[in-house]
């Protein structure tokens, strides 16, 4: 693609389940001209995963009866049926992903590490290790894996942050975490499971969260039961504070709370502070929004940067998080049909998305609750 004398009409930065399932949209556009990058291979960020972790939401087959799997990209495949799993872990869906771009002939570059963006008159100009490419849109699907974000305490230092697989490694005696939502939820219970004594803090409490049916804001059905189940052998505590430091005391660490208390631990505290947008080296042409995410126009479109378009879990609009797979994927062929249509493309074939649950192009529609 480096070498291409003309741009092309888009291209997708990022492998993983946005850059695959937007490109698998763009490939439904008739003769739209795109390619793919990413830095490592297909799915790199779930290669990266630790082995012990595992989705959230279940994969299912249902697409017979116009039920997509929560965890597809296109609406004929179905992790579920592809890798005889529920419950993927990274290298599993990874395999999925790779399947899934080889079936559909995708045109993607792997090992491509880019470098900077620049705009130019006719679009984008994207400079990596491999070359620079020009594009008339842009769409930045880096995901959000490759920057964690540490607690901002005196000591963060001192934390494993739950990207890494040091935070999963069999732990015993006493175990620290740093933030009670799904991640802080998630590897509580695996070190409960594995015979330690796990305390959580979190001074907004999320594990009490019970109002709403929208995931994103309270934890899924699986890590309630396993929370429960966690609760029930004495090992795990959930304590309402905010942690403010972090320094090592003999063998083991202190975690000094908001209420003046220290609890002590015989390994670093794991900090499950999520991620940030990774924006990488388009951060300069997004605005943010009061909360710090990118500012989005209707069509997930940076607003001070006309063609450059944002898919995957940063999304937001409004109070909405589009940070599921089955919530994000809802705009793969929104941006396709964008861009295909100021390309001058038929881009009627992306109906059949909307057919299958997954094209949104209404937001007002987004988030309603369930009634029971």
């Amino acid at each position: 693609m480096a070498s291409s004398p003309q741009a092309l009409d888009a291209l997708v930065i990022g492998a993983g389940p946005a850059g695959i399932g937007t490109a698998l949209a763009l490939a439904a556009v008739d003769d739209l001209h795109f390619g793919v990058l990413d830095r490592g291979q297909i799915g790199q960020t779930f290669l990266d995963w630790p082995e012990q972790q595992t989705f959230l939401t279940p994969s299912f087959t249902g697409n017979g009866f116009g039920a997509t799997d929560l965890n597809s990209v296109h609406p004929e495949t179905s992790p579920a049926f592809s890798i005889g799993v529920d419950y993927l872990n990274g290298a599993q869906y990874a395999k999925y992903l790779r399947s899934v771009a080889g079936h559909f002939q995708l045109p993607i570059m792997e090992e491509v590490e880019v470098a900077g963006v620049a705009v130019r008159s006719d679009g984008f100009e994207v400079f990596s290790n491999r070359g620079s490419v020009r594009a008339r849109s842009l769409v930045w699907a880096g995901g959000e894996f490759g920057q964690p974000l540490v607690p901002r305490i005196s000591g963060s230092t001192l934390t494993d942050h739950t990207s890494g697989a040091a935070a999963w490694a069999i732990r015993s005696g006493d175990v620290v975490v740093i933030g009670g939502y799904e991640s802080g939820i998630d590897i509580a219970c695996l070190h409960v499971e594995n015979g330690a004594h796990v305390t959580v803090v979190d001074e907004n409490t999320p594990w009490d969260a019970g109002s709403g049916s929208d995931p994103s804001f309270r934890l899924a059905p699986r890590s309630r039961v396993r929370l429960q189940r966690a609760l029930a052998t004495g090992r795990l505590s959930l304590v309402s504070a905010r942690a403010v430091s972090v320094h090592a005391v003999g063998d083991g660490f202190a975690t000094k709370l908001s209420d003046g208390e220290n609890i002590r631990s015989d390994s670093k505290p794991i900090a499950a502070t999520g991620f940030g947008s990774g924006l990488g080296p388009v951060q300069q042409l997004f605005t943010a929004r009061p909360d710090g995410w990118p500012e989005l126009d209707e069509d997930d479109q940076s607003t001070i940067t006309p063609g450059l378009f944002l898919s995957g879990p940063s999304i937001r609009h409004g109070g909405l998080k589009f940070c599921f797979i089955y919530k994000f994927r809802q705009r793969f062929a929104h941006i396709a049909r964008v861009i295909g249509e100021r390309s001058g493309k038929d881009t009627s074939a992306l109906e059949a998305w909307r057919e299958a649950g997954m094209l949104t192009d209404d937001l007002s529609c987004c988030g309603a609750e369930c009634a029971c």
